[in-house]
C-alpha cells in the first residue's frame, strides 16, 4: 500500500524540527498533527514559516499573525508575534511522543509492504525518522526510505510544470499529503500509458 506524507518543519542547516505532519493512504485513512513542542520562538522568527506555514495551523494569536501578514516581507518594523503559538485546546496539537506513537501505528496499519511517498522528500524522511531518534531507532514496520515524487517525474521525463498543480492549501501538511497522492496517481497513469 502507498502512504503519502508531508511534513512542515524548521530547518537551520543543523537541525530539522517537526512543526506538523500529514499522511494519507490508498485506503482513505488520514492523519494530521501539530507538534506542541516545536521551537515556536524560533519558528516565529522565520518569516517564510510565518507567512507560509503558520496561517494553516491551529494557533493562538491569529489577530497578531494577520497584522504581520499585511506588512510586506521587506518592510520593517513588523508587529510582534509573541502571542502566536499552538492552540493547545485543538485535538490536532499534540506532544512529540504522542505524534511518534500515532504515526508509528498509522504506518504499521498500512501493512507490511507500505511504500512511503513524498515530494522532495529527503528532509521529510529525516524529520520523520527523528520522531523516534536516530535512523536505526525506526520502529519495526516503518520503512527506512521514502520514494520521491520528483525522482519519479524525472524518470518519466516530466518537468515540474507538467505535473498536476495544487489548487489550495499549499504548506498545510495534510493538504500537501493529499496532493502528493494525486500527483503519484497521475504519474502512475502516465507510466501505464507509455
Amino acid at each position: 500500500m502507498n502512504l503519502f506524507y508531508d511534513l512542515e518543519f524548521l530547518e537551520d542547516g543543523r537541525t530539522i524540527e517537526l512543526i506538523s505532519i500529514g499522511m494519507v493512504t490508498d485506503d482513505g485513512r488520514e492523519y494530521y498533527a501539530v507538534n506542541s513542542e516545536a521551537p515556536w520562538e524560533r519558528i516565529r522568527q522565520n518569516d517564510w514559516l510565518v507567512r507560509n506555514v503558520l496561517p494553516s495551523l491551529p494557533i493562538t494569536g491569529r489577530t497578531s499573525l494577520d497584522a504581520y501578514l499585511k506588512i510586506p516581507a521587506t518592510q520593517h518594523p513588523r508587529p510582534g508575534l509573541d502571542t502566536v503559538g499552538p492552540d493547545m485546546r485543538d485535538t490536532q496539537v499534540k506532544p512529540h511522543w504522542v505524534i511518534a506513537n500515532e504515526v508509528r501505528d498509522f504506518i504499521r496499519a498500512a501493512g507490511p509492504n507500505v511504500e512511503l511517498w513524498a515530494n522532495y522528500g529527503a528532509y521529510d524522511h529525516v524529520c520523520l525518522a527523528q520522531l523516534w531518534g536516530r535512523m536505526i531507532d525506526l520502529p519495526q514496520g516503518v520503512p527506512m526510505f521514502t520514494y520521491d515524487i520528483q525522482q519519479e517525474a524525472r524518470r518519466l521525463g516530466l518537468a515540474w510544470d507538467e505535473l498536476p498543480q495544487q489548487e489550495s492549501g499549499e504548506h498545510n501538511a495534510l493538504a500537501d499529503a493529499r496532493h502528493n497522492q494525486t500527483v503519484r496517481r497521475w504519474l502512475a497513469s502516465q507510466q501505464n500509458e507509455a
